[in-house]
């Protein structure tokens, strides 16, 4: 693979904005909830979920998952793009594990993503993560997990390409009661050769992408035809 392959979200205002014009194959790639919550939790989650399922798509790989507790639901990980069977979940025991298991699975250079959830990793952890995502050709996904509710998991140093808070966000108004897309802040805390940025938008689909959300004026447009068919 080229040095400089990398993973697009397609979104301009996203890739516009990332000093490589996507996510690096190539690198380590952190994402962190913005909160302790477990509704923040989850979207961080899926977030890198959408992240692994684009690659597998495009790479026609597996993606390994390292945790210290299994708490994946396959049903929410298929509605994010990314199909519990081409995943190789690993659970061991401290984080530790997880990070020697993430190294050992990224120089093999085999998988099309690998995924690991830790609550600490120094410097050293993430240098190492992230040579072994250069020997390997492949992207490596740190979920860092809050430790305590006042210490945000990003505020260790990192070796990451791109470092990402992501946070719930309220949904736009359906024109009948309904559950809309879910949307998410995210945040690009950090990221090598470039400045941060912070965008809202509409969560993983099927596919793992995200997406904008929609016009003011073409909601309106949409509400107004739902309810003349209603009618």
């Amino acid at each position: 693979m080229d040095d400089t392959a990398i993973l697009p979200f397609g979104i301009e205002a996203m890739d516009g904005r990332l000093a490589a014009g996507g996510l690096a194959l190539n690198g380590l790639h952190e994402v962190s909830p913005a909160t302790s919550t477990l509704s923040d939790d989850a979207a961080a989650t899926l977030f890198a979920v959408g992240i692994a399922a684009r690659a597998a798509a495009d790479r026609s790989r597996r993606v390994l998952w390292a945790v210290t507790r299994f708490d994946l639901y396959a049903p929410g990980l298929e509605q994010a793009g990314l199909d519990p069977a081409t995943l190789l979940f690993v659970e061991v025991r401290e984080d530790k594990d997880v990070l020697a298991v993430m190294e050992d699975a990224l120089r093999h250079g085999g998988l099309a993503a690998v995924v690991g959830e830790v609550k600490r990793a120094d410097m050293v952890a993430s240098r190492r993560l992230q040579l072994a995502a250069m020997t390997g050709a492949t992207p490596a996904l740190l979920s860092r997990r809050w430790r305590r509710q006042a210490i945000d998991p990003l505020t260790e140093l990192s070796a990451a390409m791109t470092r990402w808070r992501i946070a719930c966000a309220p949904s736009a108004p359906l024109p009948a009661p309904g559950v809309g897309r879910p949307r998410w802040t995210v945040e690009l805390a950090r990221q090598r050769g470039g400045p941060g940025f912070t965008l809202e938008l509409e969560a993983c689909d099927a596919t793992g992408r995200l997406a904008l959300p929609a016009a003011p004026r073409d909601r309106a447009v949409a509400a107004a035809g739902a309810t003349a068919r209603a009618a």
